[in-house]
């Protein structure tokens, strides 16, 4: 064998050994099982599939868990990682499951909305695939997931996606994102059999309010804010206001578009008798002109980048040498949720909804996330549940 032969062989081996790698990282990731430990306040759990039967034996197929307190009331959903590269959304969900006592009323929590998506990433972009939260015993390993399902398990792509049932044209890749595939229906494309799920979770168990958890960029103007519609927006204004004047933080309103289709805050409220809202808390590892996509990046939040464009005023958040920690977006989601919960239940008091137990902004900043968070090897094995 000659030296141009050698060379060769050792450039194919490299090329397999990498691709071998790369390949069983992916698949490791796709495959983990995120366990999720359900609080004293869970009194039943089911599969999405329940209400949308085509979602069965799917990687889409995703779990429901059920808060139900002892005296009736409305009922909320709580719907998280519809993106799941904003995980914030998830962190914020599983603080209410593992915590929350409902005295009057039922929560329901879909931690992980989108579950193909969060068994896809964007290597193209650097993203980790793993990140963890420290908690009081260890620390709680999540899969950092992507906008978009995967296409192992919807494809393929329409050269456009067809919005049902208004008919307008959306992107392509629109087809896999669980926040244009709305109302959704029994027989569509996979994402579209995970919306209509949704959709007839709200119809037959009458709930009152939807809310969408979500987070977006810095440099983004629909950000640190919540979206709502006509119907929704009186409560969504007083819960603003509120958290303003009793916590300290900002979080807007932004009116929900009539004219773009499939978005939950439209839809869920065209289509039903719920009140929809989207919550957005800033996100700086999303933005593009940021360093590398980093674990600390996605967890503190601190770039030189933004931070020389906030001094440009360029961002749509205020930003400054502290960043925009995850304790910190999770603790305004939590307030978020509270404070609609309260605003709803004093309007419709004969509906109301009594949670407690659940951290508010300044005690998840005080604590951290992980402090919230159940060590699964000291829980009972029925409590457990993998996602």
């Amino acid at each position: 064998m000659n030296r141009i032969e050698i060379v060769k062989l050792i450039s194919i081996l490299v090329i397999v050994a990498v691709m071998i790698t790369s390949g069983l990282q992916l698949y490791q990731h796709r495959h983990y099982q995120m366990p999720v430990v359900a609080g004293p306040g869970v009194t039943r759990v089911v599969k999405l599939s329940n209400y949308s039967k085509r979602l069965k034996g799917t990687m889409a197929e995703t779990s429901v868990f059920y808060l139900e307190g002892k005296e009736e009331g409305g009922k909320m959903l709580i719907m998280a990682n519809t993106h799941s590269n904003e995980p914030a959304a998830i962190l914020a969900s599983l603080i209410f499951l593992e915590n929350a006592i409902v005295d009057k009323g039922t929560l329901i929590i879909i931690p992980q909305f989108n579950n193909s998506a969060s068994r896809n990433t964007r290597p193209g972009d650097g993203y980790p695939l793993f990140f963890e939260i420290a908690t009081e015993w260890g620390s709680k390993k999540f899969r950092m997931g992507n906008r978009d399902a995967s296409p192992l398990d919807q494809w393929p792509d329409p050269d456009v996606y067809v919005h049902y049932p208004d008919r307008q044209l959306l992107s392509f890749i629109d087809a896999r994102n669980t926040n244009r595939t709305w109302p959704g229906r029994a027989s569509g494309p996979l994402m579209e059999r995970v919306t209509y799920g949704a959709m007839q979770i709200m119809r037959e168990e009458k709930v009152d309010i939807a809310i969408d958890v979500h987070g977006a960029e810095t440099m983004f103007p629909v950000t640190n804010c919540i979206v709502a519609p006509e119907k929704s927006m009186r409560i969504a204004t007083m819960t603003t206001l509120t958290v303003k004047a009793r916590e300290g933080f900002d979080s807007h309103v932004e009116p929900s578009p009539s004219g773009f289709r499939g978005l939950s805050h439209r839809e869920i409220g065209d289509h039903s008798d719920t009140l929809p809202f989207l919550l957005e808390a800033p996100i700086p590892f999303l933005d593009q002109p940021t360093g590398p996509k980093t674990v600390e990046l996605l967890l503190d939040g601190k770039d030189p980048f933004l931070l020389s464009l906030s001094k440009k005023r360029k961002l749509f958040v205020p930003y400054d040498e502290t960043g925009w920690p995850m304790d910190k977006r999770v603790g305004q989601h939590c307030s978020v949720i509270l404070e609609i919960t309260r605003q709803f239940s004093r309007k419709s008091p004969d509906r109301g909804i009594k949670i407690r137990n659940v951290p508010r902004y300044v005690e998840v900043i005080k604590n951290g996330v992980g402090h919230y968070f159940h060590n699964p090897d000291e829980a009972k094995k029925a409590d457990v549940y993998y996602n």
